[in-house]
């Protein structure tokens, strides 16, 4: 069975593929562009590459591409430019996790899908009742109205959390919050929590790509990992000495 990884053009969805074929994972990839993807893959036999935009699929196509998928990798989001943060589509990440959803109930299958989905440590999980204070509750208001992307996130983690929940017969998932992101080219210690232990606003963290995306590979394949934080926000930091 492979994994279906969305965002894989990406500076963190190709750290993803890379850490899933390092496991010997088979990786099945939807892109619309294969400009920014590694020429490698395109002769890699564990790497197939679906070319459309996520937004152009439909329910019965995704049913199809994750028929031979036991997870789904999501490192989806919106490209920093003025089309990419305001323009269409607005619920990029939302509506990607919603027609996953919908797809994993059509093909009914027996044995839960898995989906691994990458949010931000700016989202909050409202089942552990974290906490914000004054200051970072108004701005984060002002966020919401002016940055169209984290509203997406609110609401991807939203639906994941209320739209599925944890106890869906064929669904399981864990909405992964990196924080600050950084780039490193190598592995390194990582910490995780249930909730930020630092504000994300006014001293926030650092997490690399990589170590993101190993961690995220890992709940991918490693089921004692996934049993522990199934149905939750773990957040990730980079390791401080």
């Amino acid at each position: 069975m492979k994994t279906l990884v969305l965002g894989a053009s990406g500076a963190t969805g190709r750290q993803v593929v890379e850490q899933l074929l390092l496991k010997g994972q088979p990786v099945k990839l939807v892109a619309r562009s294969l400009a920014s993807l590694p020429e490698s893959w395109n002769t890699n036999h564990q790497v197939t590459i679906i070319r459309v935009g996520i937004s152009e699929v439909s329910v019965d196509e995704m049913a199809e591409l994750l028929s031979d998928c036991q997870s789904v990798v999501s490192c989806l989001g919106h490209n920093l430019s003025l089309k990419g943060l305001f323009g269409k589509p607005r619920n990029l990440v939302a509506g990607a996790v919603e027609l996953v959803c919908k797809a994993i109930e059509k093909n009914a299958r027996q044995q839960a899908v898995k989906i691994v989905w990458m949010n931000t440590a700016g989202s909050r999980n409202n089942d552990l009742n974290e906490k914000q204070s004054v200051a970072e509750k108004l701005v984060m208001a002002l966020i919401r109205v002016l940055v169209p992307p984290h509203s997406d996130n609110e609401k991807a983690a939203g639906f994941l959390r209320h739209g599925v929940g944890k106890n869906h017969a064929g669904i399981q998932w864990v909405a992964v919050r990196p924080d600050t992101l950084i780039d490193e080219e190598k592995v390194s210690e990582y910490e995780l929590y249930p909730s930020p232990v630092r504000s994300a606003l006014f001293r926030p963290g650092k997490t690399s790509r990589i170590n993101t995306a190993h961690f995220m590979a890992r709940l991918a394949t490693d089921n004692d990992l996934w049993n522990k934080w199934q149905g939750q926000m773990p957040v990730i930091y980079n390791k401080t000495h």
